[in-house]
Parts: structure tokens; sequence; C-alpha cells
């Protein structure tokens, strides 16, 4: 028998010679193709089982790639950053690896955070609250920087008008769950991250539990329930927030519950906004970059809190105005005695927690949808849009006997200008409801000409408004539109734009 060492030696030889030959195999397969073919052999059979055998190859390759991202790595835990090194070298108790040092080497070197805050960093976990335009950058920042757990909460789909601030979705996951889609777009940023999904949703059954299992918790929902929700299961939990709001053209950015002086957000907020004060970017819209910016440095903020350097933003609102380029920072009061939340004697408990209506205190659902249906006006006063159709194209009004039945429908658009500018019904003329008086008089003298009237705006709201006005103003030919633009969108005309 050969020494220890020759064996090795002789492995090595036979591993080596097994290669050469498979490769030797391909080559001259390879290069026989020509001669066969000069030789009378079926050249296209070959090549078709060529083909064959590469298209096979793909869809396993397709199926090894899809495995690999479904499959999420395992948290690393204290001990296993801190497992006594075998290497040749040695650090100052950090627990980093040579390739989490190669990984994060441009962070590590700086002076003001090190090796030190890097180990912490690969030992911390972040709640986000939100995988939308805030959690998307907030999400992929935190992943890059290795923090070693990040957990994502959201029970929505990918839709299209996402795709232009949330970055961590693709063209290619609309309608896949917003969960799903951030968690394979942080395992190919960064495998060694351990991505947790709350495909639900946070509830006040389950916030405290989610909230507990995490150091820092990341504020990006859309919607005032879940805002108070998040800051109370904090306030019990104990866990820092760190708070970012984007909508229009600017953002702002806090950290609640980061000290015994820092506020939560009811300290702050005890009573819930008016819901009509509460825009939404659905409505109002937003500028794709502005919650970009905000969900980065609301990263950067927690990268703070999970590492202990810098210094947090708490107790002072940072707020930005995009179209001016200016970031303005202003300070807030310390955390209330009183506060229901966080006081010194709070009526928010774990146990109380759980039972809380957050959408009664606030009036508002816990999403980002479109306003609930007004019903201002009674039912001989609205249309359906397929009767808006039948009239538009018999150019027939209503039976009224003030109007000539024959007369076509004027169509009154009480859109805002730019929404307006998207998209219009032919010869409709524009009314914004915002700036509906100035228009009264043009109103009385349209109420004296023989044309029936008919009122549309984006979903059947502020259409009842103005109808319900023009009323008032003593004019009896005029009826709203069922769903507005979006029903006519949706049911009668399926090229007309939908934002």
């Amino acid at each position: 028998e050969a020494p220890p060492g020759k064996r090795a030696g002789l492995r090595h030889c036979r591993s080596m010679a097994i290669l050469l030959l498979t490769y030797t195999q391909t080559i001259t397969h390879i290069s026989l193709l020509p001669c066969r073919f000069a030789m009378g052999v079926p050249f296209d059979d070959e090549l078709e089982q060529l083909r064959a055998e590469n298209e096979a190859l793909k869809v396993e390759v397709q199926r090894l790639r899809q495995a690999q991202s479904s499959s999420l790595p395992e948290p690393r835990s204290q001990n296993d950053l801190e497992t006594p090194s075998t290497h040749s070298w040695d650090g100052l108790g950090h627990g980093l690896s040579r390739d989490d040092i190669a990984r994060y080497s441009r962070q590590i070197i700086l002076p003001s955070f090190g090796a030190q805050a890097q180990g912490k960093l690969c030992r911390g976990s972040v709640l986000i609250v939100g995988a939308g335009g805030l959690g998307s950058p907030a999400a992929l920042y935190l992943a890059a920087a290795g923090v070693g757990r990040i957990g994502l909460v959201d029970k929505d789909t990918v839709e299209l008008s996402n795709i232009h601030r949330q970055i961590i979705h693709r063209e290619g996951t609309v309608g896949q769950h917003k969960c799903d889609s951030a968690a394979q777009s942080i395992a190919g940023l960064n495998s060694r991250v351990h991505v947790e999904l709350h495909r639900d949703g946070l509830t006040p059954e389950n916030a405290v539990g989610i909230v507990t299992r995490y150091d820092v918790v990341v504020d990006a929902s859309d919607n005032a329930p879940t805002r108070y929700l998040i800051s109370d299961a904090c306030c019990v939990a104990r866990k820092p927030l760190v708070s970012g709001a984007a909508i229009g053209l600017e953002g702002q950015l806090t950290v609640y519950c980061a000290g015994d002086d820092s506020p939560c957000y009811r300290c702050l907020f005890p009573e819930a906004p008016l819901p009509q004060s509460c825009s939404r970017c659905s409505d109002a819209g937003v500028l794709g970059v502005v919650p970009g910016i905000i969900g980065t440095l609301q990263a950067l903020e927690t990268i703070k809190l999970i590492s202990g350097v810098g210094q947090p933003l708490s107790r002072k609102l940072l707020l930005q105005d995009a179209w001016a380029g200016r970031f303005q920072s202003v300070k807030l009061r310390a955390r209330s005695a009183g506060c229901v939340a966080c006081g010194d004697a709070p009526s928010i408990t774990a146990e109380t927690l759980a039972d809380y209506d957050y959408a009664a205190f606030t009036g508002q659902a816990p999403n980002d949808g479109p306003p609930r249906p007004l019903r201002l006006l009674n039912p001989e006063q609205r249309i359906t849009v397929q009767q808006l159709r039948d009239r538009l194209s018999s150019e027939q009004g209503p039976s009224t006997a003030s109007t000539d039945p024959s007369a076509p429908p004027l169509v009154i658009d009480v859109r805002p200008p730019e929404q307006f500018a998207i998209c219009h019904l032919p010869g409709a003329e524009h009314m914004p409801w915002a700036r509906f008086a100035r228009f009264e008089q043009r109103l009385l003298d349209l109420a004296a000409g023989d044309r029936p009237i008919v009122v549309m705006c984006r979903r059947g709201n502020d259409s009842q408004r103005a109808t319900a006005r023009m009323l008032e103003l003593g004019m009896q030919s005029v009826v709203d539109v069922v769903g507005g633009v979006e029903a006519w969108a949706r049911d009668v005309d399926p090229d007309f734009p939908l934002y």
C-alpha cells in the first residue's frame, strides 16, 4: 500500500485523468460533427439532438435557480459568528469571517464604524412593515449592509403602478405577493441574510408577538391605522421605531421609542388626524425618488441603532422638500408622562392592544386603497357608465320635462387639472371640484339651455359633491356617474387609461 502522501497524489492524478478524459471526449464529439457530416452521417439529426439536450439543460438550470431563490439561509447566531478561529489570523472579537470582511470591507475600514459595528449588524435583526416605496430601499440597503435577519410585513401583491418607486420589485413579479418578490431581490443581493416573511400583515392580534422578535422596527406603512398600531406595539415591546413618510414631493423621518425621553407616535398625535387630511399616494401622487430618499435614510437610522454608532434621529423630525432641494430638522417634544401607550401608567398593554380598534380610532381602513364610496345622492340622481354610453351614442339625454330628449348630454369633468390632462371623454368640459365655486355662473348659464348635464370624476365621490351643489343652485337636469372614469375604463372602454 502506498504511503498517505502518495495515496493522495494518486487520487489527485485519477481525478485529473477523469476530467481530461471527459474533456477529450467532449472535444472529440464536437470536432467529429463536420467529419460525420462529410461522411454522410445525418447532421440535422445530430444537431436536433444537441438542441434538445441544450433545452433540457436550460430547464434544469432554471429549476435550480428557482430552488436557490426560494431557499433562504438560516439566521446567523452569536455562536456562529464567535466560533474560535481556525485560521492563521485573528480579530478583536468581532466574529466576522473572511468572506464577511471581503464583502463589507468598505464600511468596516471606516474609522467611525469598524469591525465591531459590522459584527453587531450581522447579528442584528430588523422588522420592516411595508414592502413599498419606503420599505424597498430600506430593505435593500439593510440587506446589503449585512443585517443578519430581516422580517418583511406586507399582505399586498405587486402592481404595475408600484414599480416606479418600489424598486425592490420587478416587472416580472407583477401579481406576486410583495413579501415573496422582495425576498427574491434580497436573496439575489445578499444570500447571507435570513429573511422572514409575514404575508398576512400586521394586526392587533399578532403585532406584539412579531415586533418582540426583532431589534429595530422600520415603519414603512402608508396609512394612519397601521402607524398607530406599529407605534403601540413598539411601546409594549420596548423596541426603537424608525418612522418615515413620503407623499407628493415631501418626506419626513424620525425615530420613536429610542430612549427614556424619546416620544412615541401617540405622544405627538394623541388624537387621530381627520381622514380627509390624510393624503394617499393613490390620490395625491408621489415622485418615485422621494420615498427612495426617505427609505434610504430609514436604513441609515436602523444601522446606527443596531451597531451603536452615531446619534439616532430621536426627538428630531427631518423634513424634506424635494422641489426646493432642502432638508430641515425640527425639535420634537419629549415623551409624555400621560401618554396612553408609553406614559407612566399606559392603558395600552399587550393584553389590551389585541382588542384595540384602530380603524374606528382613525376613521380609516388600514390600507392604501381608494376611499370609501360616498352616498350623497338619491338613486334617481345617478346613472351608470353603461347608461352614459347609451346616451352618448344615441345622443339622447334624460327624459325630463325641462330638457330636450334629443339633445346630447354635456359631460362635466370635475377632476384636478393634472388628471384631466391624462385622459377624458371627448367633448367633456373641465370644472375642477377644488375650484368649483368659480364656475357657478357658467353652470347657471348651462342650466338655462336645453342640454342635460352629466358629472364625472375619478371614482364617483367628487362628482356627487358637485352634483349636490348644482342641485342646490336650482339645476334640475343634472346627474352623477357612478364609479367615474375608473368604472368607464373597467366596464365600457378597456382602452381608456387607468391610473
